[in-house]
């Protein structure tokens, strides 16, 4: 790989870092603004889960504008965006202003520094034949914001506050602004021949007929719903059971540590074995880890250890469905079409944030929504066994009679 490759995986891992590293650092917040504003948990819960809808629905539309317009453009604006939305959050005196701030400005927002954008811009830039493991690796380096920032806000928290904490995380998510000029340029056709005649709207028609597509943007909707309920409620779910104050952010921490792991081994298997098959497995091993988590009786070693075991199956699903997208249909168009799968993991996380406060709120427990997860599990391992995994031909332009 050359070297502006390396600077091109380096600079969009770090965009993920911050970006993401803000993101799963919500739920270190939730009960710090729910009693500020003197509200239940159902409230804010719903300006995160507002978040995730927002970013989901926004993404093939960002994933559309980066794959025509470039990808520094979209990455710069949407940073800047991102910062903007923080600060009003920080400044929110109404509930009106954490829906705005917290929910839609930041929601939209992420659609630019996230997964689907940024994860295209590494797959155009890196050998064909290790795509799935550069993906990986990029997916990996981007977890770093949760090992680091995780911690560290819970203690920004703790020391000065949730508004101060929050002026912190805005002035390190600035950082991606000047990130983005190393990432500019834009998805152009592998070869040379009937790619480049394809236009955006025949490209969806493809995949929407196309039987696997169906099914990994379904079984997507499973990892944004059990990833989200994971991150907006378990610091909450600790909580409640008493546990100490400390461990919601050091859980965090862990599986995203775990996850550095988990993400460079699936994305090394991706290259080498059928990635429907991984998938599968990581969706079947992710609800039985629930399962055994709930069976045990509660304690500060048994949550480091689910926390341990589930950042090895954390964001591995990313890597291997992004590269599965542009395995099936070409790298042209792969920031929409992935951003469209996204979409349907982001209504999962809509679903998963909104329900757990809801349930919290009318039953005072999440076991409903534990379960919930663990049968979205089990089905999203069916869900991704008969996908086939052939390229699908671009279809051959009929000459005019």
């Amino acid at each position: 790989m050359t070297r502006r490759g390396y600077m091109i995986l380096f600079s969009a891992s770090m965009v993920l870092l911050l970006s993401m590293g803000m993101r799963q650092s919500f739920g270190l917040f939730q009960s710090s603004i729910s009693q500020s504003f003197g509200i239940g948990l159902s409230v804010f819960s719903l300006s995160l889960a507002i978040q995730n809808l927002a970013w989901g629905l926004a993404q093939p539309f960002v994933g559309a504008i980066a794959d025509k317009w470039g990808s520094g453009r979209v990455i710069a604006v949407t940073g800047l965006c991102q910062f903007l939305g923080l600060l009003m959050l920080a400044n929110a005196s109404s509930i009106w202003e954490l829906h705005v701030s917290a929910g839609i400005i930041i929601g939209v927002a992420g659609a630019g520094t996230t997964w689907a954008v940024l994860l295209s811009v590494i797959a155009r830039n890196v050998p064909a034949e290790r795509r799935t493991f550069f993906l990986g690796l990029g997916g990996a380096i981007g977890t770093g914001g949760q090992i680091i920032m995780a911690p560290f806000n819970q203690f920004a928290i703790n020391q000065f506050g949730w508004v101060t904490a929050l002026v912190i995380v805005a002035a390190t998510i600035g950082l991606i602004i000047p990130l983005a000029y190393v990432l500019r340029g834009k998805s152009e056709p592998e070869d040379g021949t009937l790619e480049h005649t394809e236009s955006l709207w025949l490209a969806l028609d493809r995949a929407r007929r196309h039987n696997g597509y169906l099914l990994l943007t379904a079984g997507f909707f499973v990892c944004g719903f059990q990833i989200m309920f994971i991150i907006a409620h378990l610091p909450n779910y600790l909580n409640t059971l008493g546990m100490p104050e400390w461990l919601p952010g050091t859980v965090i921490s862990v599986i995203g540590v775990t996850n550095v792991v988990g993400t460079l081994v699936f994305g090394w298997l991706g290259d080498r074995f059928p990635k429907k098959y991984l998938l599968s497995a990581l969706y079947l091993a992710r609800s039985l880890a629930f399962a055994v988590f709930l069976l045990v009786p509660i304690s500060v070693p048994s949550v480091l250890v689910f926390a341990f075991v589930l950042g090895f199956l954390w964001l591995a699903t990313v890597p291997l469905t992004n590269a599965l997208v542009g395995q099936l249909f070409g790298l042209r168009y792969l920031a929409t079409l992935a951003g469209i799968v996204f979409a349907s993991h982001q209504i999962g996380s809509f679903a998963a944030v909104y329900a757990g406060g809801l349930l919290f709120d009318a039953t005072g427990s999440y076991t409903l929504i534990w379960q919930i997860s663990i049968a979205l599990g089990l089905l999203a391992a069916i869900l991704h066994m008969p996908i086939n995994e052939n390229p699908v031909p671009v279809p051959v332009p009929q000459a005019a009679e």
